[in-house]
């Protein structure tokens, strides 16, 4: 056991070590089947010659966590202390779902929570969970709200979250059984954030037809671009009516260890529950999410089922049994891990290095503010810069240069997109990063040639002034008009209606329709206009965005209608199209708020 442990040692901090290696290496699927495929070995292998394959054939081909110029996505850069924790936990196999069996473990995570608590501003009452990720704590925290709210699935709730909210919410809605109708996408300001105003309105519409709102979300770091949503406002309105606001800070929630991010989540504390991800920027491996609920009773509530098989590990009334907060009954401790780190290295070690990526974020938007080829897509917001090469918005393009990075081996974005536009992704979270790794990645981008996969015309790279279905190739237009059917409107009539659940698309054929928003017109559109598509097209898991307008026919209009599956159908054998069309439905958004 211990030549086995001292050998796997040794290898993996060689690993680590070797900072030659890109940030990133891929393989086919044909070329790993080549190097893994094969039966179960009917006998044993000695042990080295195992972890030779493995360092050999598995490892190289990720994504190094710990590499200094990794800035795609959520950075993951662990710990090694944490890594050891995790060690400890799997060598003891312990089980951390009742008291009875891990009662140095359970109350190790009891004091870790504590902590996370103290630091949110949360009382010692409220209760949490250490769990796989943020997905796992926003789908507890939404099972959690509709049993202290409601009880049983209802089909007259509401959920309420914004354009950037990260996908997990879609999917914890889908599999509790929200149906579309149920999820409002709300758009978000030019900065954005959720409005507050954008969520009263809607609150206010859907209690009009009977609807009961109960869930809003409010991101503390939205994973796109880091935006943090006005939070203090948002808790008060949700106050007013009733409304469970969850706080989804899993990428910038530990911020609030700073000076700069706690001032940046000033109201975080006032979230009925807050999710946090201290495997992001608490720099732990994964996995190691957490869920807080302000009122710990709620929690228990939700989860905690008596079984007979478990009768002898029932807790006391000053036990806890973390099976009884949350969906894992089997479940591992990952409070070693983070023990370990924090109390290894000590708190201020992470203050500084999450201040020290916040500089570098300030210096990259700088180093892009002074450039004569880059520019701001979004503001800057805790590690996150969004940006792009000027003139080239064209998400081919935007691509072209994120693979153009990774086939240099010199570093690692991503892309993602800004009010319908392509936008290059620079996300700063690494605490061995340095200036120099930024200036070195944001200078390649100034001047690389983009690799792209086919040769860009300038119909795919431009929104021509002419209307957008006015403008479809022949194939194109027989294809809308098999999957579409005819509407006629008369003068006056209203064809949607702002904030209902409807998601058809439609596209005028002949007539006039106005399209107003707080009783303003935004737009009068004409034969070749189409109007509906922010509804119709899907944010997620089968969830789409309010609709954010009125149309009304000025005169008589003929119109071609087309659901949300037939649109799909569309768009997906005319990818230009839904480049536009996305395009075009981000801008008419923000004229639309």
């Amino acid at each position: 056991m211990r030549a086995a442990g001292y050998r796997t040692v040794d290898a993996l901090v060689e690993w680590l070590s070797d900072t030659s290696e890109p940030p990133i290496r891929r393989a086919t699927p044909n070329e790993l089947r080549r190097r893994l495929g094969g039966p179960a070995p009917a006998a044993g292998e000695p042990y080295a010659e195992v972890l030779a394959g493995l360092f050999r054939d598995v490892i190289p081909f990720s994504s190094r966590s710990g590499h200094p110029r990794f800035f795609a996505f959520v950075p993951f850069a662990g710990t090694w202390p944490g890594a050891l924790g995790d060690f400890v936990a799997s060598a003891c196999n312990f089980y951390a779902g009742s008291w009875m069996e891990s009662a140095g473990p359970t109350q190790l995570e009891l004091e870790i929570l504590g902590w996370f608590k103290d630091w949110v501003g949360y009382p010692s009452d409220a209760a949490g969970s250490l769990v796989t990720g943020g997905s796992a704590a926003n789908l507890n925290a939404l099972a959690c709200a509709r049993e202290a709210r409601v009880g049983s699935m209802r089909d007259d709730l509401v959920v309420y979250v914004s354009d950037q909210t990260h996908s997990s919410i879609a999917r914890s809605a889908r599999l509790l059984g929200f149906q579309p109708a149920q999820v409002r996408v709300l758009p978000v300001g030019d900065d954005l954030r959720l409005e507050c105003a954008t969520l009263a309105a809607a609150i206010e519409a859907d209690i009009a037809a009977g609807r009961q709102p109960f869930f809003a979300v409010a991101n503390a770091g939205a994973t796109s671009s880091g935006a943090i949503d006005p939070l203090r406002e948002l808790a008060e309105l949700c106050q007013e009516h009733g409304i469970w606001l969850h706080v989804d800070a899993a990428y910038g929630g530990f911020a609030i260890l700073t000076d700069r991010g706690r001032r940046a989540l000033d109201g975080i504390e006032l979230g009925d529950s807050v999710t946090l991800d201290p495997h992001k920027w608490l720099y732990q491996p994964y996995e190691c999410g957490c869920l807080l609920v302000r009122d710990g009773s709620a929690l228990r509530g939700a989860f905690e089922i008596s079984s007979d098989y478990l009768r002898d590990a029932e807790p006391t009334t000053d036990e806890v049994n973390f099976a009884d907060l949350g969906i894992q009954l089997s479940r591992s401790s990952r409070a070693f891990k983070l023990w370990l780190s924090l109390r290894t290295f000590g708190l201020d070690a992470f203050r500084a290095a999450i201040d020290d990526c916040l500089d570098l974020t300030e210096l990259a938007r700088q180093y892009i503010d002074a450039s004569p080829r880059l520019e701001l897509a979004s503001p800057p917001s805790l590690g996150t810069i969004c940006f792009r090469r000027i003139g080239e918005d064209d998400e081919l393009l935007t691509s072209g240069l994120v693979a153009a990075l990774e086939a240099s081996g010199l570093g690692f974005i991503s892309s993602t997109r800004v009010h319908g536009r392509g936008a290059l992704r620079l996300c700063i979270l690494n605490h061995t990063s340095t200036a120099e790794d930024v200036t070195r990645v944001l200078a390649f981008l100034e001047s690389a040639e983009p690799i792209v996969a086919a040769p860009l015309t300038e119909r795919d790279t431009r929104v021509q002034a002419a209307p957008l279905f006015a403008r479809l190739e022949p194939d194109e237009s027989d294809l809308l008009t098999s999957l579409s059917t005819e509407r006629r409107a008369a003068a006056g009539e209203t064809v949607v209606e702002r904030w209902d659940t409807s998601r058809d698309f439609y596209v005028i054929e002949r007539g006039t329709v106005d399209v107003t928003a707080d009783g303003v017109t935004v737009a009068t559109l004409s034969d070749g206009d189409f109007f509906g598509e922010i509804a119709a097209l899907e944010w997620g898991a089968g969830f789409a965005r309010a609709r954010s307008a009125t149309a009304v026919a000025r005169d008589d209009v003929l119109l071609r209608v087309v659901n949300p599956a037939a649109l799909a159908q569309l768009l997906a054998a005319a990818p230009r199209l839904e480049r536009e069309l996305r395009f075009l439905a981000h801008d008419r958004l923000r004229r639309a708020r």
